[in-house]
């Protein structure tokens, strides 16, 4: 398609943030579609409710919802239809979906491989990459291939001998958010937590790495070349980074640029963008580590990282000297670009 048409077409497509979800994470949801609603003004407001229908929302309902990390957000406005039916109205109606999802069906591909049957174009991974890197498992072994180092999994069975082995490990839900689900292993009391929780959703058990947290984004351009943002150094109020930790306690310290030393940052920046590239992801993405005595560990990759003020992913955004709305625009450019593709 000539430039001048893609250009034309991008212009007069309707630009709508899509948030909610019907997952555990829609509560961050919120708070990222109040911060994509600050940047994209004009942006239609399409909500996903847990009953998974789907809610056009006025200005004034998002952004007077105060405690969104808390208290879930209850749409009172007009209600477009089930998911399916939303999305075969946003294709009629020429639209580009802004996703400020987190999780679940919003971030397993589930969503993403619905728009790409629709031709909808819409910001983010497409539906294959999605699903692997949601699969923590999955998205290790990826990462490993392209030279990325990973911790070793712990099957369940073998986990009293792995923390007599090691002291200390770490579980977590396999496909979730990284705030959810963490636990921490200490002793053999707390394995029977892990396999009580194991009995509902499968659960990654791994050595636990000391060492200090850290995330990197990785910002797909215009032209198609990726640039890692700078890396954050986490330090958790409480010790261990998890949902309060992240969106509620306000001790937690998230540092941008991260005080590592010049080459564990080029370290993380470059397992970040190999992370991004052997999962195919597309847009952007943010890649979680552990900086160990040994260097940065990988742990996982997140297709849809949160946009909240509070989040990790704007921050670096900052750092770099990135306008929030700037990278929003060039985010959609990209979507319309691969859906005409």
């Amino acid at each position: 398609m000539h430039p001048g048409m893609m250009k034309e077409r991008n212009e007069i497509m309707r630009i709508t943030i899509l948030f909610g979800g019907t997952n555990k994470e829609r509560l961050v949801s919120v708070a990222s579609a109040q911060a994509l609603h600050s940047a994209l003004t004009e942006a239609d407001l399409w909500f996903w409710d847990v009953d998974d229908s789907v809610y056009e929302i006025v200005s004034e309902a998002l952004l007077r919802h105060s405690r969104p990390f808390e208290e879930p957000f209850k749409p009172d406005n007009r209600r477009v239809g089930g998911i399916k039916q939303a999305l075969d109205q946003a294709k009629v109606e020429n639209r580009v979906l802004v996703l400020g999802l987190h999780g679940g069906t919003a971030e397993n591909g589930e969503l993403q491989a619905m728009c790409e049957l629709r031709g909808i174009p819409f910001t983010g991974s497409g539906s294959a990459s999605s699903h692997l890197a949601f699969d923590k498992v999955a998205a290790k072994r990826f990462a490993a291939i392209a030279g990325v180092k990973a911790p070793a999994g712990v099957v369940l069975e073998q986990a009293e001998a792995a923390l007599a082995e090691h002291g200390k490990l770490i579980a977590k839900p396999t496909c979730d958010g990284s705030s959810y689900g963490l636990m921490f292993v200490n002793s053999k009391q707390d394995l029977v937590a892990v396999r009580n929780a194991a009995r509902t959703e499968d659960y990654l058990i791994e050595p636990f790495i000391a060492g200090v947290e850290a995330t990197c984004g990785v910002l797909e351009q215009l032209d198609g070349s990726l640039t890692p943002l700078p890396p954050v150094e986490i330090i958790p109020a409480e010790g261990e980074f998890d949902y309060r930790a992240k969106y509620l306690a306000k001790a937690t310290q998230e540092i941008c640029p991260g005080r590592f030393a010049l080459e564990i940052n080029a370290q993380i920046m470059d397992q970040a963008i190999k992370a991004h590239k052997a999962l195919s992801c597309s847009g952007y993405s943010r890649s979680d580590f552990i900086v160990s005595e040994e260097g940065p560990i990988y742990l996982e990759t997140n297709t849809l990282p949160g946009l909240t003020n509070a989040s990790l992913y704007p921050k670096a955004l900052k750092a770099q000297g990135i306008e929030f709305v700037d990278f929003l625009k060039d985010q959609i450019a990209l979507a319309v670009k691969r859906a005409q593709q």
